[in-house]
C-alpha cells in the first residue's frame, strides 16, 4: 500500500500544575502590587513546591518560587507586559489547600523590596461548594505573547465572604480583597479565585524549526506525532487533519478543523484554502472558535490563524452569564491574537516553520 506524507505544524503544549489561586487586591493596592498568585507544582517538568506570582501595577509580573521549583523564564511573556524578576524564596510553612469548607491557604515571603508579604485564608463555609470552569482570560494583558495561553480551570469557584478569615499585608499594611461586584449561589463572593484541577495549555508556541513529516498508509484515519494524535479525512490531495488531540493527566485538548485542514505536502501553487476551527478541552470549560487560511505561493506556505469567535463558555448559572455579559473580557480577549507560519523546505527538502503570535487591538 502506497504510503503518503503528512505535516502537522499545530502543536499544543502542556504545562502540569496542581493547583491555583487568585489573590486581587486591586481597589486597595499596595505601591508596587494588586495581586497574587499561589501556584502548587509537583511533576518532572516544574519540580516540586510552591510559587507566587505578584501582579504589579506596571503590568508586570514577579515570580517567587522555592527552591526545589525550576520555572522557565521564557513563559511569563503570557502574564501582563512580561517578567520583571524572578527570585528563589523558602516560602517556608507554605500552604494551599482546597477542602469541604473551601480554602485554606499561608503564604509568608519577602518581596523584591524584602518587604514581608503574608497571604492568610481560612474558609469554613458550611455550605457545599458549587463550582464550574472557565477559560482564565490570562492572555487579555500579554503584549508580546509567544503563545496563546489556554488556562483551563475546572471545579473553579471564588471564596466566600461569609465563615472565612482573610489576611493579605505588606510590610505590615492590610490590604482589602477586591469583592466580585454580584451575589453567586446566593453568597457574596470575594474575587479570590481558584482551581484545584487546573490545565494549563498553550496553542502554537513561537517556532523556528524543522518539521516532521509523518508517513501515513492510504486509508488510516489516525496518526501519531509526537505527543499528538491527529485523526483524517482522506482527499484526492492526500490526508488532511480534522483533529489534533493533545492528551495530558486531566482531560485532552484538541484542535477541530470544518473544513479538514488540507495536506501541506500536495498543495498546488496559487492555492488558498479557508475554514473554522474550534479549541476544546472538557466542555465545562468551553471552547475557543476561529478561522484559518492556507495559502501556497511558489515553494511558501502561509498559515494564518485567528480566534475570531473568541471564548464561548457553557455557563451553568445565571449569574456566570450576567458575569460574561457585563465583563467584556472573558469573551473577547482572544478574538485579538493572530498566529501566522510561514513553511518552506530547506536544501536539505525537510519543511521548515517559522511562526510567530501578535496582538492586532485590546
Amino acid at each position: 500500500m502506497p504510503l503518503r506524507h503528512i505535516i502537522n505544524p499545530f502543536h499544543i503544549d502542556i504545562d502540569p500544575m496542581e493547583r491555583l489561586l487568585l489573590v486581587n487586591f486591586e481597589k486597595d493596592p499596595d505601591t508596587t502590587y494588586i495581586g497574587f498568585e499561589p501556584q502548587v507544582f509537583d511533576d518532572p517538568v516544574n519540580g516540586t513546591g510552591h510559587l507566587v506570582i505578584g501582579w504589579r501595577q506596571d503590568g508586570r509580573v514577579d515570580v517567587f518560587h522555592q527552591p526545589g521549583l525550576h520555572p522557565d523564564a521564557a513563559k511569563y511573556d503570557i502574564a501582563g507586559k512580561g517578567l520583571a524578576h524572578m527570585v528563589e524564596r523558602e516560602l517556608s510553612g507554605a500552604a494551599y489547600e482546597v477542602n469541604a469548607y473551601g480554602v485554606q491557604a499561608h503564604y509568608e515571603f519577602q518581596d523584591i523590596h524584602n518587604r514581608r508579604v503574608a497571604i492568610n485564608i481560612n474558609e469554613q463555609h458550611p455550605k457545599e461548594r458549587k463550582p464550574f470552569g472557565l477559560l482564565a482570560p490570562m492572555g487579555a494583558a500579554a503584549e508580546t505573547p509567544s503563545a496563546l495561553p489556554l488556562v483551563l480551570l475546572h471545579d473553579f469557584y471564588f471564596v466566600r465572604v461569609r465563615h472565612t478569615t482573610f489576611e493579605i499585608s505588606i510590610d505590615g499594611r492590610r490590604h482589602r480583597p477586591d469583592r466580585l461586584p454580584i451575589p453567586m449561589d446566593f453568597m457574596r463572593m470575594y474575587f479570590t479565585r481558584y482551581s484545584p484541577r487546573p490545565l494549563i495549555a498553550t496553542l502554537n508556541p513561537a517556532f523556528d524549526g524543522e518539521l516532521e513529516a509523518v508517513e501515513v498508509a492510504r486509508g488510516e484515519l489516525e496518526a501519531h506525532v509526537g505527543e499528538h494524535v491527529l485523526t483524517l479525512d482522506w482527499t484526492a490531495a492526500g490526508p488532511a487533519i480534522r483533529r489534533v488531540i493533545r492528551p495530558n493527566a486531566i482531560h485532552p485538548v484538541e484542535m477541530r478543523f470544518d473544513a479538514a485542514f488540507p495536506c501541506l505536502e500536495n498543495l498546488t501553487n496559487d492555492a488558498v484554502v479557508s475554514g473554522s476551527f474550534e479549541i476544546e478541552g472538557r466542555p465545562s470549560t468551553g471552547r475557543i472558535g476561529g478561522s484559518y487560511i492556507v495559502a501556497r505561493k511558489d515553494t511558501r506556505i502561509e498559515i494564518t490563524l485567528i480566534p475570531t469567535q473568541g471564548w464561548q463558555p457553557h455557563p451553568t448559572k445565571f449569574s456566570l452569564r450576567f458575569l460574561y455579559t457585563v465583563a467584556g473580557v472573558f469573551r473577547k480577549w482572544p478574538t485579538t491574537y493572530k498566529w501566522t507560519a510561514l513553511l518552506e523546505k530547506n536544501a536539505a527538502g525537510v519543511d521548515v516553520m517559522r511562526s510567530t503570535w501578535r496582538r492586532l487591538s485590546k
